[in-house]
Parts: structure tokens; sequence; C-alpha cells
């Protein structure tokens, strides 16, 4: 079995299973990204929560896996070569989790690479600019006289919610008919924009008919409903 006490992390977060991936996590849209993706996989994993209440992302013991200090993170104890691989950033995770179980990533090069670049998609755009959106509508930024970045960041979602609905025109999922790492990347930023942020109504949601249709669909998937819980707080 491997010996995973060697890695500072998990001496603030103990692996019960030793033998299974590790996954440091909060339940936000990148950190659901992962455990989605684990659930759908069937990979055995283990989850810790990195409570952002008590600054755990800020821990030693977390920025020794990741010194970007965000979540979610993972430490695999069979990694290439059957050596453990700790890795940090979703969207990285994701790729890495599709190449070791062959789910979710076409194995056709020009299938793969365009996969890729929806993915890349929801890490430069849908996810920052989502994000932004989010802060200035349902925090703190709704308090700023100046609504120049708020309106901005409005204009930008609109513009990236045009482009995935006309993608989706015709497919079930962003690459067609198969269910990729771009959808688990995607959709609980989009999820999180109509539900937890409430700006729905800001961002004109229902001119883009293609993204009620694929959340709903995604929302359905058994693997989804549990990924989004999890971590669970105590």
């Amino acid at each position: 079995m491997t010996d995973l006490s060697t890695f500072p992390i998990t001496q603030k977060w103990p692996a019960q299973h030793p033998d299974r991936l590790q996954l440091y996590s909060l339940p936000t849209p990148n950190g659901v990204k992962v455990s989605i993706m684990l659930e759908e996989t069937g990979l055995p994993y283990e989850a810790h929560l990195v409570s952002f209440g008590s600054n755990d992302q800020m821990s030693p013991a977390f920025l020794s896996l990741n010194p970007n200090n965000k979540i979610p993170a993972v430490l695999d104890p069979n990694g290439p070569n059957g050596q453990p691989l700790a890795l940090f950033e979703s969207g990285a995770i994701l790729i890495y989790l599709a190449e070791k179980t062959g789910q979710f990533l076409p194995q056709d090069a020009a299938a793969r690479y365009e996969t890729l670049q929806w993915l890349m998609f929801q890490m430069g755009g849908v996810g920052p600019m989502l994000g932004q959106l989010g802060f200035f509508h349902k925090f703190a930024g709704k308090d700023f006289e100046d609504k120049r970045p708020r309106d901005r960041y409005v204009a930008e979602t609109k513009r990236l919610l045009g482009v995935l609905n006309q993608r989706l025109e015709g497919r079930d999922w962003i690459m067609g008919d198969d269910y990729t790492i771009a959808d688990m990347a995607t959709w609980p930023w989009v999820r999180n924009l109509v539900g937890f942020y409430g700006a729905g109504d800001i961002v004109g949601f229902s001119d883009f008919p293609q993204l009620a249709r694929v959340l709903d669909a995604f929302a359905a998937r058994p693997a989804v409903a549990k990924g989004l819980l999890i971590p669970s707080a105590p």
C-alpha cells in the first residue's frame, strides 16, 4: 500500500483509505467539477472538506499541495508509473482523470482537441466572468455606486452564454452526443449563475433556451446530483 504520510497535507486531513485518490475540495462550481467526474467514472476516492470559513485553504498543509491556495486539489496514490501524483487546477485534474480512466474525453485526436478547446473556454471565460458577475450582483459589489464594473461583467456573461447557446443548437451536449469533461466543467457555473447568484434575470437567461435544456439534463444525472454535495459539510 502506498504511504502518503510523507505528504504534509495528510497530517491535517488523514487518509482513512490511503489506497484511494484523495480529494481536497469544497462544493463550489470549481470544486464539484472534480467530485462529479469522480462519481461519473466510479473511481474510488476519499473526500476532504477544505473549509473557507476557517481558512483551511491558507493552511501550510493545504499550501504544501497547492501553493495557489485554491480548491480543488487531489493526491492520487496510484499515479503515473505507480507513483503518487499531486495535482491542482480543476481543468488539469479533469484531463488527468479522463486519461487515467479512459472516460469522458474522446480517443479520436480531432475530437479530443475540440473537447479541450471547450474546456479551456470554460476555464478562461465562463468561470472567471460568471464568478465576477456573481460578486457584483450578489455580494459586496452590489453596493458600489459605480455600476460600470457590474455592467461590464453582465455584457461579457451574455456574450459567453450566447456562444454556448449557439454551440448547443442541434446538440445534446457541448460535443454533440457525447457527454464530456467540457460539460462537467461548464454546467456547474451556469447552474450557479441562475441559482446561487440569482443572476438569471439580469443576463436574460430565458433568451438562451439551449442552456436551460442542457442544464436540466445535466442536473438529472445521478452522478451530478451526488457530486454537487461532495465534500459534505460536517
